[in-house]
């Protein structure tokens, strides 16, 4: 049996964001791991699935949740938003299908964090994603200027996230340390925005501000 990771939109409507294939295959299964069941079901209602007859279950629930595959049913595994086992709980799941010796298979769709690397113009041969940088200014402060430190020796771009009401605060500490830097914010919807340039430009602007949407963080000082 197979465990599908099973990407969702990072916005708008399943059908814009995931190929006919992965809808399909999608619409073949009945049990599901998820972060949140609600939004889960959401997901799964756009796509025409019949929820009610649907089995979900939450991956933070004490329970086998490899079950469907021991008795032989495929077991898609949902993240809240983009790609499961990036930047995701997901990924122990995935780590115990493999261990228990099901095959997993990735479906097609968004990632906030390949997506904005391909909207930088920064370098995409060599990069590193390093999840959530400290939340406190100075070890913050400190942690960009070691990633500065090792995008400029390793030739490397390096990749973050951060919690959206946090966003302005990470801005101020980059626009303070680094010297090249790219924010990409609301991938793939309407109010999208990818700005890519040196900091002596970014400090320019007449308001270097983000607010609370979903972003995305690049340096490169290659």
């Amino acid at each position: 049996m197979i465990l599908y990771a099973i990407p969702t939109p990072l916005g708008g409507s399943p059908q814009e964001a995931l190929p006919a294939a992965a809808i399909e295959r999608i619409r073949s299964i009945q049990d599901f791991v998820v972060e949140n069941a609600k939004s889960a079901r959401a997901f799964l209602g756009a796509l025409g699935l019949p929820v009610r007859e649907l089995h979900i279950f939450e991956i933070d629930k004490q329970q086998d949740l490899l079950k469907p595959l021991r008795e032989g049913r495929p077991l898609g595994l949902l993240s809240e938003a983009g790609c499961p086992a990036i930047a995701d709980p997901g990924a122990a799941l995935v780590e115990a299908a493999h261990r228990a010796g099901f095959r997993v298979v990735p479906l097609v769709g968004p990632c906030a964090i390949t997506l904005a690397l391909m909207a930088s113009g920064f370098e995409g041969q060599r990069f590193a994603f390093c999840g959530y940088l400290p939340r406190e200014k100075p070890a913050r402060e400190g942690r960009i200027r070691e990633l500065e430190r090792r995008s400029r020796s390793e030739r490397e771009t390096e990749i973050f996230i951060e919690t959206p009401y946090r966003n302005d605060a990470m801005l101020a500490s980059l626009l303070a340390v680094c010297a090249r830097l790219c924010v990409a914010s609301d991938l793939t919807l309407a109010s999208e925005s990818v700005v890519s340039k040196p900091v002596s430009q970014w400090r320019g602007l007449r308001a270097a501000m983000i607010g609370r949407r979903p972003s995305v963080f690049l340096l490169d000082a290659s």
